[in-house]
C-alpha cells in the first residue's frame, strides 16, 4: 500500500513538473537570436605594399548564423594595444559595406585598401569587422566577427607614391580607365591638329 502511494506521488509530481515546465515556456517564448559569422579567419598580404597603391584584398563572406532576420555592416577596429601601425578606416573600403541578411544567408564582401601617397613605413593590423547594425538608441547588439588583416608598407618617395597611385588607378578600373585615357588623347590630338593646320592656313593667305 505504501508503495503504491509512493508510486501515485511521484507520478503527480512528474506531471507537475512538467506541466510548470509548458507554462513557462508559454509564458516566457524563447526570444529569437541574432547572431553573425565570417568564412574568412585571416588576411595575410606577404608582398611589401607601395604607398598610394591601390590593392584588391580577398573578399569576406559574411554569414547570418541567427534564427532572425537582421542587417549588418562593415568596419574598421583594432585591439587596444597593438605593436602594429593602426590603418585609417577610410583607407578601405567594402561592396556592400551594409546589407540585410535572411537566417542561414551569406553576403560575399569585396575589400579594397587605397594607401595615401605619404604614410609611415612598417606593419600593419586591422580587424575586418561584420555586425549587426544598432536599431535603437541605447541598443546595442554586442556580437561581432571579425577578419584578421596584415600587412606591410614599403618606404618611399612621393614621387614613387605618385608613380604608384597612376599605375594602380589605370591597373584596378581597366579597361575603362584605358578607354578613357584613349578617349582623351584621341581629344588633345584632334584639337593640337586643327590649331595647327589653322595657323598654317592663315600664314600662308597672308604670304599671298
Amino acid at each position: 500500500m505504501e508503495s503504491l502511494i509512493i508510486q501515485l506521488t511521484k507520478i503527480f509530481m512528474k506531471k507537475t513538473a512538467l506541466l510548470i515546465i509548458i507554462g513557462l515556456l508559454i509564458a516566457f517564448p524563447l526570444q529569437a537570436k541574432i547572431g553573425v559569422g565570417v568564412g574568412l579567419g585571416k588576411i595575410q598580404i606577404d608582398e611589401p605594399l607601395k604607398p598610394g597603391g591601390i590593392y584588391t584584398f580577398p573578399s569576406v563572406p559574411v554569414l547570418n548564423t541567427g534564427d532572425e532576420p537582421a542587417d549588418y555592416e562593415m568596419e574598421i577596429t583594432f585591439q587596444h594595444e597593438q605593436p602594429q601601425h593602426k590603418p585609417e578606416a577610410n583607407w578601405f573600403s567594402f561592396t556592400p559595406q551594409a546589407f540585410h541578411l535572411e537566417p542561414g544567408q551569406s553576403q560575399t564582401v569585396a575589400v579594397r585598401l587605397i594607401l595615401p601617397t605619404k604614410l609611415s613605413s612598417g606593419d600593419y593590423f586591422a580587424y575586418l569587422e561584420a555586425h549587426p547594425i544598432q536599431k535603437a538608441e541605447g541598443v546595442t547588439i554586442g556580437i561581432a566577427a571579425a577578419t584578421k588583416t596584415y600587412f606591410t608598407v614599403q618606404a618611399g618617395s612621393v614621387l614613387g607614391a605618385f608613380t604608384e597611385r597612376v599605375k594602380s588607378f589605370f591597373t584596378t578600373y581597366s579597361p575603362a580607365s584605358f578607354i578613357v585615357l584613349g578617349i582623351i588623347v584621341l581629344i588633345i590630338f584632334i584639337l593640337s591638329f586643327r590649331k595647327y593646320f589653322a595657323l598654317k592656313f592663315k600664314i600662308e593667305r597672308k604670304k599671298k
